[in-house]
């Protein structure tokens, strides 16, 4: 159960960071402010309602969609903790956040669990 929960770990904080890379990514690359008034603003937030969400799928490729659907899925609990008005203020905040309870938290929970029949030793013992 504990390699379970280490590799869930791992697996939800890569999607966040891989997340948050492609968001930066998009954020680089959109140099113009007519661009960024048309598309709007509502495309970067952490848990984008269904009409953002189909413009997204329409710009970004198939890998690209699930990476952001699997990330909008880890960020929700977290996008309304901040109110800023900042897309990299509420998307950084989010992402820490999940880092942070399924990266951390999850890892910490499975240090808890028992491993699986480990025999300790005493050092003396072992040599006969």
């Amino acid at each position: 159960m504990a390699s379970l929960l280490r590799l869930v770990a791992l697996i939800a904080s890569t999607l966040v960071v891989l997340g948050f890379l492609a968001f930066a990514s998009d954020q680089a690359g959109q140099g113009s402010k007519e661009q960024q008034a048309k598309v709007g603003q509502e495309l970067g937030e952490p848990a984008p309602s269904a009409t953002t969400e189909r413009e997204r799928e329409r710009r970004h490729g198939e890998v690209r969609e699930k990476i952001d659907d699997a990330n909008d899925v880890l960020l929700a609990p977290f996008s309304g903790v901040i109110a800023s008005h900042s897309l990299w203020v509420q998307r950084i905040v989010a992402g820490l956040l999940a880092l942070i309870t399924y990266g951390l938290g999850l890892l910490l929970l499975a240090n808890f669990l028992p491993g699986r029949g480990q025999v300790t030793r005493d050092w003396r013992a072992a040599g006969s």
